[in-house]
């Protein structure tokens, strides 16, 4: 101890005071409020990817029955991934851990089709020029 601190009555200790650890908390805090927003944002994104992949399942079948059956697609109207049978497709190729068969929508007629995955506000949809659309929630 030196003679200024005796003189004084007061030791300095080696600690971060109220102030400083307040700071740090504030600063996690603004940190944790835009960082979570956008890892349930990517969490949805990747659910998504397991209905991407299904309706690729479907657009192949339409496509081979296009193929077997002279540039015609099967006329569906707005069936689920339930009622694909003239696809030779059935409920159970279509659920999966995110997605079930009723989330699936088909509908066509000879010379178009549409194929849309729903997962609450998410939509993804695919036509037959290949033609994406539909959006993912980022908020």
């Amino acid at each position: 101890m030196s003679l200024h601190e005796t003189a004084l009555g007061m030791r300095r200790w080696n600690a971060f005071t109220l102030v400083e650890l307040m700071i740090v908390v504030v600063i996690v805090a603004i940190l944790a409020m835009v960082a979570i927003p956008m890892y349930q944002a990517n969490v949805a994104a990747a659910q998504m990817t397991e209905g991407i992949a299904a309706v690729g399942t479907m657009r192949t079948g339409m496509q081979v029955y296009a193929a077997s059956h002279n540039g015609s697609f099967p006329v569906l109207a707005a069936v689920d991934g339930s009622g694909l049978s003239s696809l030779n497709i059935s409920a159970a190729d279509l659920n999966g851990k995110y997605f079930q068969a009723a989330d699936y929508t088909v509908t066509s007629n000879a010379t178009t089709y549409t194929i849309t995955a729903t997962m609450g506000a998410d939509t993804y949809i695919i036509d037959q020029d290949g033609i994406e659309r539909g959006s993912i929630t980022t908020e």
